[in-house]
């Protein structure tokens, strides 16, 4: 079974048209809902379409924001305890084509990867309608964590995201730390730390048309010094390791 997790805040303007899109696929795709207390009534469009899609769409309400990396963890969890076996990241402002979720689902069921990144870096720049200046502090905040961490992926911030089942239980997500930007970082970092088959998918990135974006200085910051804390942490701590 496969589920795809859409956090929101106020996203009134795309949360049914990026439904009815994954509904729409083939292959059988599940929903849930991450709702931080959109006080524009995203939640109660969420409900209304549960009348017309029951078995394949869920909602988990939270009281407020409580960062992006919080609303994900509570989504694994309950992916898990539900037993789906491929459990996808995905934006709710169509920056993410749903029409690649069945390419990010095929690299993990049928060519080898874990987790399979939907990448705007590995094939060039994938990014569309962005201004010129958050593009480059995208694209060299990947640059800057591949040297801090080590690591190989070109795209280290992305978030449409397809992990199998087994990833998000060996990985031990209460110890993931990051809320904001750095929670992708973390993840991706992790899963590589835990031998886990990290691939990425090129896709192209296509900045939100309805709706205002989360992004913030903040959340820059959190990967800017983030990424030193978790080199470092690393150097201290025993990662669990992919089963045989």
């Amino acid at each position: 079974m496969k589920l795809v997790i859409i956090p929101t805040y106020n996203e009134k303007e795309n949360i049914e048209n990026i439904i009815r899109a994954v509904f729409n696929l083939p292959g059988d795709f599940h929903i849930l809902v991450i709702d931080d207390g959109s006080p524009d009534g995203t939640a109660t469009i969420v409900k209304q379409l549960q009348e017309t899609f029951p078995a394949r769409l869920h909602l988990i309400e939270r009281p407020g924001k409580s960062g992006l990396g919080t609303a994900y963890i509570a989504g694994f969890k309950w992916g898990i305890a539900h037993g789906y076996d491929y459990i996808f990241e995905m934006d709710a402002d169509f920056s993410h084509n749903p029409a690649d979720l069945p390419r990010l689902y095929e690299a993990c069921a049928t060519k080898g990867a874990d987790v399979a990144i939907g990448s705007r870096y590995v094939s060039g720049v994938n990014v569309v309608n962005w201004p010129m200046g958050r593009v480059l502090m995208s694209y060299f905040a990947s640059k800057y964590v591949r040297c801090i961490l080590g690591i190989k992926i070109a795209d280290t911030t992305a978030g449409f995201v397809c992990y199998r089942r087994q990833v998000l239980e060996t990985i031990e997500l209460d110890k993931i730390r990051f809320k904001g930007y750095a929670f992708q970082i973390e993840m991706k970092f992790t899963a590589i730390q835990c031998g886990f088959n990290v691939q990425e998918i090129p896709i192209i990135f296509i900045n939100r048309e309805l709706g205002t974006s989360k992004m913030s200085g903040g959340i820059f910051n959190e990967a800017v010094w983030g990424v030193i804390r978790l080199k470092i942490q690393s150097w201290f701590r025993k990662y669990p390791q992919k089963p045989c």
